[in-house]
């Protein structure tokens, strides 16, 4: 007779991570500006007068978590979608919830980065009449047309994600026995903390001395990278094996805060030290923390944030919306406000907070309870609290 597994439950702790991830980028497109770290092509924008290195610390310590563990929580719902629902709704669900919008955005966001960029680079420059000049390349059809994913890079990457999982799930469904081997021996390394951290990080390790770099470099050319896939294809794929291990996830409590105290010891040491130690020791370093603070982030949202909370909900829903749309204004801002004789962190924060109030003021008119949100999120929402608790309390 056959069984139909249960449900998984509504995980908040992942569903409220996977948001903070996200939206964390608002404040590391804005700190990257006004850091001392020179990052070429991939953010060619700095402030020519106001930089500080308490941004670069900022920047890096995000930059190295912030990403692996999207593509962690990304692979676990992805699973959960072609384990509790089936494959086909599984990639029905991520055409139209990442496919469509990475389309539609890409061409809609694209005249506003280039016009922002535009502008704030000028600005630095000196350049005199600074609108007129942006605005004479926009009479051309080519500057609407974009030639990069820009911050939508990990869309991009995750339909490849999607489709590859999905091939690699069909396969090891006709393949029951290597697959149970895999799941048993995964299980065995996620019940012990220190043999997981270890594992994970030599892998991460042997990939960084493959590619010969300290730490991936982030790829927004139409042309995928090899890297830059194998790198973030670790994360996904972990993240896929962990809900065919989900009865563990409480196992991330242990130790949660011992790892991210030390991963955050570990990325601030090597940080301000990069120029004295070698290439081989900062790969090991950085193999190790983003595993360190990878693991301590899940199970510190797993402790302190697996209860509903009808405000961590509806900042859930608003994140798709406010990564899609902040990059505009980290980007324009820093040019409005080139002239403030004020330190860089300050900027920072005040450039932060202007982001976050269009962006979230912009989801909750414009977006939540329209078919904005349902492009985006599947449904629209009504944009009062006390139905976010009601609508919560028919998930099971």
């Amino acid at each position: 007779m056959k069984t139909t597994p249960p449900k998984t439950e509504r995980l908040h702790s992942l569903d409220s991570l996977r948001a903070i991830m996200m939206m964390l980028g608002l404040v590391i497109h804005t700190a990257i500006t006004y850091d001392t770290i020179e990052h070429g092509a991939e953010w060619p924008l700095k402030d020519p007068n106001y930089t500080h290195e308490s941004m670069s610390w900022l920047f890096w310590f995000i930059h190295i978590f912030r990403m692996p563990v999207f593509f962690i929580i990304s692979g676990f719902f992805g699973a959960l979608l072609f384990y509790d629902k089936s494959p086909k709704i599984m990639l029905k669900n991520r055409i139209k919830r990442v496919l469509f919008p990475l389309v539609v955005f890409l061409f809609l966001l694209w005249p506003f980065i280039l016009f922002a960029y535009d502008y704030t680079r000028m600005t630095f420059a000196g350049v005199e009449n600074v609108l007129n000049e942006v605005l004479k390349d926009f009479s051309k059809i080519s500057t609407y047309l974009p030639n990069n994913t820009f911050h939508l890079w990990f869309l991009y990457y995750l339909m490849f994600f999607v489709v590859v999982s999905f091939g690699l799930g069909i396969l090891m469904r006709k393949f029951q026995n290597i697959s149970s081997k895999i799941n048993s021996f995964f299980n065995q390394i996620l019940n012990n903390h220190m043999l997981r951290v270890i594992i994970f990080s030599v892998i991460t390790l042997c990939i960084l001395i493959f590619m010969n770099q300290t730490w991936v470099d982030t790829s927004t050319s139409f042309n995928p990278d090899f890297n830059t896939f194998i790198f973030y294809f670790l994360f996904y794929m972990f993240g896929w094996l962990l809900f065919k291990s989900k009865h563990l996830l409480n196992s991330f409590m242990k130790h949660d805060i011992l790892s991210t105290i030390l991963g955050t010891v570990i990325v601030t040491a090597t940080h301000f030290y990069k120029d004295v130690i070698g290439d081989e020791l900062l790969m090991a370093s950085n193999a190790l923390t983003v595993w360190l603070l990878s693991f301590g982030m899940i199970g510190l949202f797993i402790r302190y944030g697996s209860k509903h909370s009808s405000q961590m909900r509806y900042i859930s829903d608003a994140s798709y919306w406010v990564y899609l749309l902040h990059v505009v204004f980290t980007i324009f801002f820093p040019g409005i406000i080139a002239e403030f004789n004020i330190p860089a962190p300050l900027k920072v924060l005040i450039i932060c907070s202007l982001t976050t109030i269009i962006c979230f003021v912009s989801y909750h008119f414009l977006v939540r309870a329209t078919f904005i949100g349902k492009f985006l999120n599947g449904r629209k929402y009504t944009r009062r609290l006390t139905d976010i608790k009601k609508a919560e309390e028919l998930i099971i």
